[in-house]
C-alpha cells in the first residue's frame, strides 16, 4: 500500500494544473459545505439563546385552557397558583386589547409581568422606576409601527373579567430591542399588579415563566412545556434549511467527483502501456487498482489543503463580523438577527472532510475496476478497449 501511495503522488504532481484545478474545483465544495452548515449552526444557537433568553427562560408553565395559536382561549385561559406552587415561577397574564396611536386603532396583546423578575431580558425594571399612572414597555419594532417614543401617551381599551370596556392613558416608560418577536409585534408589557387592578383578575396569570431552579411537576389545569418542545418550529425550520442546502452542496460535489471521474478514465486509457508495465514488473492487477485508487483518493487531500489555505482565514473572518442581512427576520416571523455569526464545530469539519475523502476515493474507484480485467500483453501494446 505504501508502494501504491507513493507512486501515486508523484503521478499527480507530474499531472501539474490538471491535478490542482480538480482540487480546486473539490476544495470550494469543501468550503462552501462548512460555510453553509456553520452559518445555518450559527443562526440555530443565536435563536435558541435569544428566545431562551427573551421569552421562554428555563420553559413555561402554561393553562390548560390557553393555547397560543388560538387568540380566543386568551379570554379564558388563566388562573391561579397558590403561592407555593410559584417558587421559582414568573407569572405573565396575557390580555386582549386595543391602542389608538395618532387615532389610528390596533388590535394588541396586553401581558402583564412582576416588575422584579429576572428569569428574562426584558427591562421591568423601567417599569418599576416609572411614576406614571400606567407605565408600559414595547420593542422598537412595536414603537416604529406605532411612531411612538418613550414618554408618549398612548390611549388604551380593554375589557375587564366581566367583559366591560374600559379606557386610559397609558405612559410609555421605555423601549426595548430584541430579535425574538414573540415579545414585540403587536403587544405592551405593563406590571402585572397594574393590570391585575385593571382587569379585577386579581392573582390569575395565563403562564409562568420558569428559571433554572424550577422542578417540574404535575399541577391540575397546567401544563409544562420545555425549552425543547417550545423551540420545535424553530428546530424544523432549521432542519428544513439544511435540507435545501444539501442539495446546493450535493451539486457543488458532483461537480468536483464528476471533475475527477473524467481524470482517472482519461488517465486510465492514456497509461495503458504504462499499466501493463507494473503487471508485468510483478504488479498485480488489484495493486495496481489500488494505486489509481489513491490517486484519486489523494485530490480529497489536496482538496483539504488547499481549501484549508484560504477557507480559514474567510471563514474565521466571517465568524468574527458575521453576515448581515437587510430584511429582519421579525417580516417572515421567525426568529432572526440582522446579522449572524457562524459556529463551525470539530464534528462539521470532520465530517466534511471524510465525506470528501470517501466520495473523491469512491469514484476513483469505479473507473479503476477495469484495469483487474485488463490482459497485461494487450496493455503493453496500448491495445486494450
Amino acid at each position: 500500500m505504501k508502494l501504491a501511495i507513493t507512486l501515486a503522488f508523484k503521478n499527480l504532481m507530474g499531472a501539474g494544473l490538471r491535478t490542482w484545478l480538480n482540487a480546486g474545483v473539490l476544495s470550494f465544495a469543501f468550503v462552501v459545505i462548512i460555510f453553509y452548515n456553520g452559518l445555518i449552526d450559527g443562526w440555530n444557537k443565536q435563536a435558541s439563546v435569544d428566545t431562551i433568553q427573551w421569552e421562554i427562560g428555563n420553559g413555561l408553565v402554561v393553562n390548560e385552557a390557553y393555547d397560543e395559536s388560538n387568540p380566543f382561549s386568551i379570554l379564558d385561559g388563566h388562573g391561579i397558583l397558590s403561592q407555593p406552587e410559584q417558587s421559582n415561577l414568573t407569572p405573565v397574564l396575557i390580555r386582549q386589547a386595543t391602542i389608538y396611536p395618532q387615532g389610528r386603532m390596533m388590535s394588541i396583546n396586553l401581558k402583564g409581568i412582576d416588575v422584579n423578575q429576572s428569569v428574562v431580558k426584558l427591562p421591568t425594571h423601567l417599569l418599576k422606576a416609572s411614576t406614571a399612572k400606567i407605565p408600559v414597555i414595547m420593542g422598537t419594532r412595536m414603537a416604529k409601527t406605532t411612531n411612538s417614543n418613550v414618554g408618549d401617551e398612548i390611549l388604551l381599551r380593554w375589557r375587564d373579567h366581566n367583559g366591560t370596556y374600559d379606557a386610559a392613558n397609558v405612559t410609555i416608560a421605555g423601549m426595548f430591542e430584541t430579535n425574538v418577536s414573540n415579545v414585540d409585534a403587536d403587544q405592551l408589557w405593563m406590571p402585572i399588579k397594574k393590570l391585575w387592578k385593571i382587569t379585577q383578575l386579581q392573582e390569575h396569570a395565563t403562564l409562568f415563566i420558569a428559571n433554572e431552579q424550577y422542578v417540574q411537576k404535575d399541577i391540575p389545569g397546567w401544563k409544562f412545556e420545555g425549552q425543547e418542545y417550545l423551540l420545535r418550529e424553530l428546530t424544523n425550520l432549521i432542519n428544513a434549511k439544511k435540507t435545501g442546502g444539501a442539495i446546493m452542496y450535493i451539486l457543488l460535489m458532483t461537480l468536483g467527483l464528476l471533475a475527477i471521474f473524467d481524470t482517472q478514465v482519461l488517465s486510465i486509457f492514456r497509461r495503458q502501456k504504462e499499466i501493463g508495465t507494473y503487471i508485468a514488473l510483478g504488479m498485480t492487477r488489484w495493486q495496481v487498482v489500488r494505486m489509481f485508487t489513491a490517486e484519486g483518493g489523494m485530490y480529497s487531500i489536496f482538496a483539504t489543503v488547499l481549501g484549508a489555505v484560504y477557507g480559514i482565514p474567510l471563514l474565521a473572518y466571517l465568524s468574527k463580523t458575521g453576515i448581515g442581512f437587510e430584511i429582519p427576520g421579525d417580516q417572515f416571523g421567525i426568529v432572526m438577527a440582522q446579522r449572524m455569526y457562524p459556529v463551525y464545530g470539530l464534528g462539521l469539519i470532520l465530517g466534511t472532510v471524510l465525506l470528501v475523502v470517501l466520495s473523491s476515493t469512491l469514484v476513483s474507484f469505479l473507473p479503476a475496476r477495469k484495469i483487474a480485467k485488463m490482459n497485461p500483453v494487450e496493455a503493453l501494446k496500448g491495445k486494450v478497449n
